[in-house]
């Protein structure tokens, strides 16, 4: 990572994407901090980046709205430059429910966030980064889960899927661009010490869990964002279409 870098990570404001947000701006890179809707820690990331010595700005988008994508990357475009890095780690579980209990709603919400957001967010990183279309080419990191091959947790099973769509993307993805100067690669964190836990499953639900786990622990999201500043780095030239599992053995 460099000065030249423009990124944007999506989910930035806490966990894993505050984590990668952070490890690019001390690295030099110009960083966009998307959110939804934790204003507040977006800024404290832009904060510590700028505290670093880099370039940082706070954008809020729907990740589930093509027209709000559309606009973040113009943002960017406008303010910290062309894109050459994009991290998408925006998700959520978004409803906890049995299949037989699911609602239309919810099956849209997370098919939309988790799988359809992303999708646009390349495409706009695409445009801009593919040589073919007179970009400088580019990297792309797609945070899955270990869920996308484990199934889920216990009601959690629409979560898991978009995560599996969400990687089956990312390798055919790949190949598309392979030829345009764009590597393009995916991450499946398992059990990470982040607040999404607390918010679904309860306090003290990662180190519960971590029981289970070959390594016993819960991971972090710095560990999951050195493997994501790998990816994006010149280190990884010849990694495309890969998915790295960063889950302690699960």
């Amino acid at each position: 990572m460099g000065g030249e870098t423009v990124a944007i990570v999506t989910g930035a404001s806490r966990g894993i994407g505050a984590a990668v947000a952070r490890a690019l701006g001390r690295g030099g890179a110009s960083v966009a901090v998307h959110y939804g809707t934790h204003a507040a820690e977006a800024e404290e990331v832009c904060r510590d980046i700028r505290a670093a010595g880099g370039k940082a700005m706070a954008i809020a988008a729907d990740m589930g709205s093509e027209e709000e994508i559309v606009a973040l990357f113009a943002t960017v475009d406008r303010e910290l430059g062309t894109v050459t890095a994009l991290v998408n780690n925006a998700g959520g579980i978004i409803a906890v429910s049995a299949v037989a209990d699911l609602e239309g709603w919810m099956v849209n919400r997370v098919l939309a966030v988790n799988l359809a957001g992303p999708m646009f967010c390349c495409r706009e990183a695409v445009r801009r980064m593919s040589t073919a279309r007179g970009g400088k080419g580019g990297a792309i990191v797609n945070i899955s889960s270990m869920a996308a091959v484990l199934g889920g947790l216990p009601h959690e099973v629409p979560y898991a899927a978009s995560k599996g769509g969400l990687d089956s993307f990312t390798v055919g993805l790949s190949r598309e661009v392979a030829m345009e100067s764009i590597r393009v690669n995916g991450i499946r964190p398992g059990l990470i010490d982040t607040p999404i836990h607390d918010q679904y499953h309860g306090p003290g639900f990662a180190t519960s869990f971590a029981a289970n786990l070959p390594m016993k622990r819960a991971g972090t999201s710095e560990e999951v964002a050195a493997a994501a500043l790998w990816l994006l780095s010149p280190a990884a030239s010849y990694v495309t279409g890969a998915i790295l599992h960063v889950s302690g053995g699960r």
